[in-house]
């Protein structure tokens, strides 16, 4: 929880400072780092950890909307008793209104591919992600924080995230 509450501080804290540029738009393509916090359970129990890793992805904003692409590789320290979170990769879309101040509200939802192992032994398992977040333009930087959902059908297997992300458009 020390590790959700730290990250939801430090984008508050990038939010409220002044722009290190004039404020752009949301299109162009972009790259990042994210890190945060990680649950993963299934059957009413879990572990959390902690989430690192990077992102690419391609924005385009029509008007007050922004669509967009992106791409994503994870690692974690999430692990109880012989069950570890690996590697999580991720490919999906998101969807986005403009709002005042630079402000982008977006969804998005895709595939992901995680890797977890039992009793030291990995296997990768297919599954879906949905997630909700907010992004600050800071001209060519930005900042974002964003909940996401993972599920893995086949092992009965849930993910939930809470991500911040610093970033660059170019």
């Amino acid at each position: 929880m020390r590790i959700l509450a730290t990250t939801a501080l430090a984008l508050v804290a990038a939010t409220a400072t002044p722009a290190f540029a004039q404020d752009g738009s949301f299109t162009g393509p972009r790259a990042e780092v994210v890190a945060g916090w990680d649950h993963v359970g299934g059957l009413g129990d879990g572990e959390s950890g902690f989430a690192y890793g990077g992102a690419i992805g391609y924005d385009k904003q029509l008007g007050k909307v922004v669509i967009g692409a992106d791409a994503e590789i994870t690692g974690a320290t999430t692990e109880e008793t012989g069950v570890s979170a690996g590697r999580d990769l991720y490919a999906g879309a998101r969807l986005g209104v403009v709002a005042p101040g630079s402000i982008l509200v977006y969804g998005k939802g895709g595939y992901t591919n995680a890797r977890v192992s039992f009793a030291g032994t990995g296997e990768n398992y297919d599954g879906y992600r949905l997630g909700a977040g907010v992004e600050r333009n800071f001209g060519k930087f930005y900042g974002k924080i964003e909940y996401r959902y993972s599920r893995y059908e086949e092992i009965d297997l849930n993910r939930d995230q809470v991500i911040a992300g610093i970033g660059y458009r170019f």
